[in-house]
């Protein structure tokens, strides 16, 4: 089998199975355990599905970088939670799901899947860091529509893309995300730029859409021949195009390192291939399980992950 590496957007998957799982799978003390059920199962679901032979859990360690936000001030604003005391600015997340991530952190550590995350930076850069230097194709799993920037068929980097449930999954490479949206996706942070994302807190340029970002990306390439398109009155700009881009020239300035992943970062090293477990390891995360209430999950897992004869 070929080398394939799998990057988790870890907490992107532990949303979606904490809304995606009732919340009455609970733990014998009563813990909801909702979401560590269903990132078990999803993360079973992918390995039997896609056959990776390394596998990383990507994590948000910081989910709101000050630096991202010192240059969007609306950037994930409405997620913040509402606290007391001043400090760090809190994500706004239920309380049965923040319980959960300790839980689905351990049990990931139990089946020797290593979690990789970085200082003042989101699980989003340690992806685009992952994937730009890999030595093997990857797979982005993720349900982030600005990881599609990432996409790289002379890399072997594609996105498998959960946004529309993982009954639907969608797997992008260069021709799916041109048939997508119709731009390269080189283009597609430009893209996110000028359209806006209000998941992000993202303004856009007001009046520029989908279809017009990705036409004038067409046409000037990339977002610094836009601007300079836009402050050039001989380019056959429509006036109002013209008139919007200009009155965006400051959000336009700073929006690209805001909306670029990292891909630079420096991570610790971590082994990610994917070894079979041995029979302590299967023994000590089936323990956990059942302390936890997560028998079935763990089951399936162990099924899809290799274990030692």
């Amino acid at each position: 089998m070929a080398d394939r590496l799998m990057l988790l957007d870890t907490a992107g998957i532990y949303f979606r199975a904490f809304y995606g799982v009732p919340d009455t799978v609970t733990a014998p003390d009563g813990t909801v355990v909702n979401a560590a059920r269903g990132t078990l199962d999803i993360i079973a679901r992918l390995v039997s599905q896609f056959q990776p032979t390394h596998l990383i859990a990507c994590w948000d360690d910081d989910w709101r970088p000050q630096w991202r936000v010192d240059l969007i001030p609306s950037y994930k604003t409405h997620r913040v939670a509402e606290v007391v005391e001043p400090g760090p600015d809190v994500e706004l997340v239920p309380d049965p799901l923040t319980a959960q991530v300790p839980i689905i952190a351990e049990s990931l550590r139990l089946l020797d899947i290593p979690i990789v995350g970085a200082p003042e930076h989101e699980a989003d850069d340690v992806i685009g860091t992952l994937a730009s230097t890999a030595t093997m194709p990857v797979d982005v799993v993720t349900g982030d529509r600005d990881l599609f920037q990432l996409v790289d068929d002379a890399a072997g980097v594609r996105v498998i893309y959960t946004g529309r449930g993982m009954a639907n999954l969608e797997i992008l490479d260069g021709a799916a995300v041109e048939a997508k949206y119709a731009i390269t996706p080189a283009q597609y942070a430009a893209f996110a730029a000028m359209r806006g994302d209000p998941s992000d807190g993202l303004p856009g340029v007001a009046g520029v859409g989908e279809k017009t970002a990705a036409g004038l990306l067409r046409e000037f390439g990339d977002l610094d021949g836009i601007v300079a398109a836009a402050a050039d009155p001989a380019t056959a700009l429509s006036p109002s195009v013209r008139a919007k881009l200009l009155a965006a020239s400051d959000y336009l300035a700073v929006a690209p390192t805001v909306v670029n992943v990292v891909r630079d970062l420096e991570l610790p090293r971590v082994d990610a291939e994917i070894r079979p477990l041995t029979a302590g390891q299967v023994e000590a995360a089936s323990a956990f399980a059942e302390r936890w209430g997560l028998d079935s999950a763990m089951t399936r897992i162990l099924s899809a992950l290799p274990t030692a004869p």
